[in-house]
């Protein structure tokens, strides 16, 4: 048998051989580009060799020698969820590193994109497949450290690859960003929650003497272990939390989503494998990983297990009710192509956190060891884990389309792009159909699985962040109607010059969106005839959660009025901008409130702002203040302490004038005094 080691381990000597290579001189591009696409097809093809064993309930478990001392070895362990999303990541890397080798073709830093977009992948390979904490972390930071670079890859900061408008600013702050900003962004808000990450991982150490996450997941649901040692502290709520912030802030969730969308300063390849099949995912995974151990041991232990952990599940729903809620409504008014994209991919992703959190909440009120329950609760994970591969699949084509798009007219507003359709039409054709996924349309992928998670939390009964996930499946259905509709269907709004240069993408580059877009109505189609069985299936073999079912997707009044209202809203959007075209910058000069309104959507809530007043200008001050201190304190002894010595010295120094009688005088008459004093308080 193959070991899976390979899988994540192909990618990286991939990578090492280019560091190797470009040391030695040898900079020809297709050296560079078609070893990466091979090793990442390597890791595909092992992927896909060794899941019909884990399917058929072989969980592959390889272990090798590392850090013996401290228990920690090189682990792969390819249950239900690695093997699944090992197939995600390395299909759909795979297929944006094809895309890639002709959308960076004769790109001054082509050499150094495809070394970190390699070890990138090999990185989330590692992630996804990691049997401890330590592994796990490793490409955890590696995805980070690969992040900065290729999210910086223009460091020269030309102003055709910011993110936002040019001169634009919010309550003073800059709402524009150039890439070597947007990198260090993205370090500086992911390595906040990563820090939670460690803290979480040094205080399961403490309690259990183990990194190894199957004997963590052991340990969960004995009386003694660290759950119940943590939940009789009063602390297992806010450990959880802190626990899961490197998860949170990964995947863009409220408060850390601002990362993700100053992002898009990156190469478009780098947008599909960050907000499609890798990095923003790994938050979801960690989510997808531990959910079902924090639940069982719950479940097992009740009381203040119980409590604390359906808190934490409360929690983690809200944050993602919030985070597709908000996200969505940004991406309304977005003006930039690949920038609608990534608010689409954090609500989407706030969607899988509802999932799961809504999940974990059925617990509450359940008799500890309730088995029902905990099946309702792997339905609900293997939904969001279910979400979690059909966004890939529309979200990865979604932004392939936008890469080409934004190439065919050398601007990234959607107001230069416009009937891209009469030059475009297997573009087009995709579009509509990752587009129609996204909108959560059957018979297409991303309906069943976003009508999972929303039939996860009704059956929580967290009314609330359901309404908030129907009203965000709304007008999810319209910005990204509007987007296709502006780009391929009406003319530009500010592009006046001729379109005979438009043509449609180079085959390297059409291939891989046109088969991922293709997937997402072949999954929907195949979702009801057997294939969410086989999903479900899978992922029933994870760690545990030894068994898992899909939502059963039942055509009642609410769904087929939820459906409705996604398919009034497309329609909304088609009328609206075919029929009539609105001028929406002389709406806003007219009307006071819609520029409010606008202003409010436009700039991300304010939030980017308030981030930089309150935290970067907070700090700021700080270190102003602290320097004035340091001032003070640095007058204090090098100016105000040697001018009193100084003029000490010179005082006692006038009163020696060499006469020895003197001196003794004095020195008699002092030492009298003392006496004197000594005797009466001693008497």
């Amino acid at each position: 048998m193959i070991d899976p080691l390979y899988i994540w381990l192909t990618p990286y000597l991939a990578a090492g051989i280019m560091a190797i290579t470009w040391v030695m001189g040898i900079r020809k591009e297709s050296f560079y580009s078609w070893l990466s696409v091979l090793s990442i097809l390597v890791s595909a093809i092992i992927a896909t060799i060794l899941t019909p064993k884990v399917y058929h309930g072989d969980i592959i478990y390889t272990v090798h020698s590392w850090m013996p001392d401290i228990g920690v070895n090189v682990g792969t362990y390819m249950d239900g969820l690695g093997a699944f999303m090992s197939l995600v990541v390395a299909w759909l890397s795979f297929l944006i590193a094809v895309y890639s080798t002709k959308y960076m073709e004769g790109d001054w830093g082509f050499q150094r994109y495809f070394f970190f977009f390699t070890f990138f992948v090999g990185s989330m390979l590692l992630l996804v497949l990691a049997d401890n904490l330590v592994l796990l972390f490793i490409g955890w930071e590696g995805t980070g450290l690969a992040s900065y670079a290729l999210i910086g890859h223009w460091y020269t900061d030309d102003e055709d690859t910011w993110v936002g408008d040019p001169g634009r600013k919010a309550l003073g702050t800059n709402m524009y960003f150039e890439p070597s900003h947007s990198g260090v962004r993205a370090i500086l808000f992911t390595k906040i929650g990563d820090i939670g990450m460690l803290i979480g991982m040094a205080g399961i150490f403490a309690l259990t003497g183990t990194l190894s996450i199957p004997q963590i997941s052991n340990l969960a649901s004995q009386s003694d272990g660290w759950m119940a040692t943590l939940a009789n502290m009063k602390i297992l709520t806010a450990f959880l939390v802190v626990f899961s912030l490197g998860a949170l802030a990964k995947s863009a969730q409220f408060p850390f989503q601002e990362w993700l969308v100053t992002a898009m300063t990156g190469p478009t390849p780098v947008s599909a494998l960050i907000h499609a099949a890798t990095m923003v995912k790994a938050g979801v995974y960690f989510m997808l990983r531990f959910a079902p151990i924090f639940a069982v041991g719950a479940a097992n232990l009740g009381g203040a297990v119980l409590d604390a952990v359906t808190s934490y599940f409360w929690i983690i729903a809200l944050l993602g009710g919030i985070t597709a809620f908000m996200m969505a409504t940004m991406a309304i008014v977005s003006r930039e192509l690949k920038l609608i994209l990534a608010f689409s991919t954090a609500s989407q992703l706030g969607y899988m956190f509802l999932g799961v959190g809504a999940a974990g909440y059925l617990l509450k009120g359940a008799e500890a060891g309730t088995s029902n329950t905990l099946s309702l609760v792997y339905e609900g994970i293997a939904a969001s884990a279910s979400h979690l591969m059909s966004h890939a699949v529309f979200k990865a084509a979604l932004f392939l389309i936008a890469g080409w798009a934004i190439h065919a007219v050398h601007s990234r507003f959607i107001d230069d792009m416009g009937n891209f359709a009469k030059y475009m039409k297997i573009s087009m054709i995709s579009m509509w159909l990752a587009g129609l996924s996204l909108a959560g349309i059957p018979p297409f992928s991303g309906f069943w699985s976003k009508e999972g998670v929303l039939h996860t939390a009704h059956l929580a009964g967290l009314e609330n962040l359901w309404l908030l996930g129907v009203i965000t499946a709304g007008i999810t259905a319209f910005y990204i109607t509007r987007a296709t509709v502006r780009v391929f269907h009406i003319k530009p709004y500010h592009r006046h010059e001729e379109e005979h240069h438009l043509h449609e993408a180079p085959l390297t580059m059409l291939l891989p969106y046109f088969i991922l877009a293709l997937t997402a109505l072949v999954i929907g189609l195949a979702w009801p005839l057997g294939f969410s069985e086989k999903v479900a299936e899978l992922l029933g073999h994870t760690l545990a959660m030894p068994s898992a079912e899909l939502p059963s997707v039942e055509f009642t009044g609410i769904t087929l009025e939820i459906v409705g209202y996604a398919l009034l809203m497309v329609l909304f959007a088609i009328v609206l901008y075919l029929a009539f075209k609105p001028d929406f910058v002389g709406l806003l000069q007219k009307s006071t409130t819609a520029r409010i309104l606008h202003d409010f959507l436009y700039d991300r809530w304010y939030i980017n702002a308030l981030i930089y007043i309150f935290i970067v200008g907070g700090f700021a001050g700080l270190v102003e203040i602290m320097g004035w201190i340091n001032g003070v304190i640095d007058a204090f002894y090098h100016v105000a302490i040697p001018v009193v010595l100084i003029a000490g010295s010179q005082a006692f120094r006038g009163l020696h004038r060499g006469r020895t009688d003197l001196y003794l005088t004095f020195y008699a008459y002092f030492i009298g005094v003392a006496l004197l004093v000594l005797y009466f308080l001693w008497g």
